[in-house]
């Protein structure tokens, strides 16, 4: 099978999964993304350890799933807001459990640890606070943040492919151009009206704020995650997913996306 084919196949997959577990309900997509967020923080974990640091998997995926957890239902119940007290003490254990490891680097070790929780855990947490409007779920927010996504994503590559010759950030991702950021910004403000048209529960302008949060916060987590990778002199995450490689390199534009769309709906929307 031809890696063109390979990926088609396994993109319609990752993605109809994707929408089935939104659309279903909020406990589909919760279930659904708390596996994607610990595979993807696993797969963090596996990266930092070909370094001298050593993080401490068993405690910080216990962490993330915690987060994970409390995070998801206090964005539904202010009642379940206060189970993020037992956040810190669990954060408190890494530091604990450290004194007797006897690994090099301790510190090192308990960094990676709780950015593994910071970079992949809670900007997948707080998918479930985008996805509450007024108390209630609405599948069509979510939806359409995931669309806004992907379309950056897909649009960006068409066009750098047909038209890209100035390098975005050549040190980082060769591959990338400005001619393809540019048309995939262009493209998803277009895919954002017409989300407005069909998803009225936020205005246009707030649809279109929206897609250009993730036209620039994606790429930009796309070369964090590039970064991250150059410096391990890893090509990807993992292999999890044939033709697309890992979790993290699916998710990379959502780490970053993520908490400035839900800072914005947090404050400017659902006031």
């Amino acid at each position: 099978m031809s890696n063109l084919w390979q990926r088609l196949i396994t993109g319609s997959i990752f993605t109809g999964g994707v929408i089935a577990s939104i659309w279903y309900g909020p406990l589909s997509f919760q279930l659904l993304f708390l596996l994607a967020a610990l595979i993807s923080l696993n797969e963090f974990y596996t990266l930092v350890s070909n370094t001298e640091n050593q993080p401490n998997k068993m405690m910080g995926l216990l962490l993330g799933a915690f987060t994970y957890i409390f995070i998801s239902h206090a964005s539904f119940s202010i009642e379940h807001q206060k189970l993020l007290v037992f956040l810190a003490p669990l954060s408190v254990l890494i530091f604990i459990a450290e004194l007797y490891r006897k690994k090099k680097h301790p510190f090192g070790n308990i960094g990676y640890t709780l950015l593994g929780n910071l970079y992949v855990i809670i900007p997948f947490a707080l998918l479930s606070s985008i996805s509450v409007q007024g108390g209630e779920y609405d599948r069509g927010i979510l939806l359409g943040y995931f669309f806004l996504v992907w379309s950056s994503d897909s649009f960006a590559y068409v066009f750098g492919n047909l038209m890209g010759k100035h390098r975005l950030f050549e040190r980082i991702s060769p591959k990338k151009s400005w001619e393809g950021v540019i048309g995939g910004g262009l493209s998803t403000l277009g895919i954002a009206y017409l989300l407005s048209l069909y998803q009225n529960q936020i205005d246009l302008i707030s649809w279109l704020i929206i897609a250009f949060i993730i036209v620039v916060t994606g790429i930009l987590g796309d070369l964090c995650e590039s970064l991250l990778k150059r410096s391990l002199g890893v090509k990807d995450s993992g292999n999890i997913l044939p033709g697309h490689g890992g979790l993290l390199d699916r998710f990379d534009a959502l780490f970053l996306s993520v908490p400035f769309v839900w800072a914005y709906l947090s404050y400017f929307v659902n006031k």
